[in-house]
């Protein structure tokens, strides 16, 4: 049964969200790098065509936690999964089950859809590493995240 905390994310949950998301910034040491406005936030998720995902978790009436993934692509597997970008919880509410609920409402919508992946990236430092690997989930060792972003992908860019 899911847990009645955890819905999809409406509109009117984005300036919510963009708050936690900045939080998420900040607990990750590096706020000035989030650059999230609601606009953004609310042009990813409720255009005609979405790319990215949501979901809240409420504790009386207020948004305590988030989830934000879009749709990844196995080519070995053959199917979608979810790629999970963002997944917060407030101080003052973790160790209530909000995180594992909100994971269980994301390995759902594998399950229910047929995805075969559920995977995110974690820091290295994270305590709640050893919370993803008590629910199972194994580090890809092996596997470094690239990516470019500001000038080197424009330069990246111009060569095409």
């Amino acid at each position: 049964m899911p847990d009645p905390r955890v819905r999809r994310i409406r509109p009117d949950d984005v300036e919510a969200v963009v708050e936690l998301v900045h939080a998420l910034a900040d607990y990750e040491r590096a706020p000035e790098q989030c650059l999230l406005t609601a606009p953004h936030l609310h042009t990813a998720l409720f255009s005609p065509s979405p790319a990215l995902f949501g979901h809240v978790a409420e504790v009386d009436g207020a948004i305590g936690g988030f989830a934000l993934w879009f749709l990844n692509f196995s080519t070995w597997r053959g199917t979608h999964g979810i790629h999970l970008e963002d997944l917060f919880v407030r101080d003052e509410l973790r160790g209530t089950g909000l995180g594992r609920a909100l994971l269980a409402a994301l390995a759902e919508e594998c399950v229910t859809r047929g995805y075969q992946r559920l995977e995110w990236s974690v820091l290295n430092w994270n305590p709640a590493i050893g919370f993803y690997r008590a629910l199972g989930a194994l580090p890809q060792d092996g596997w470094t995240v690239y990516r470019l972003t500001d000038d080197p992908l424009r330069a990246l860019a111009k060569d095409s």
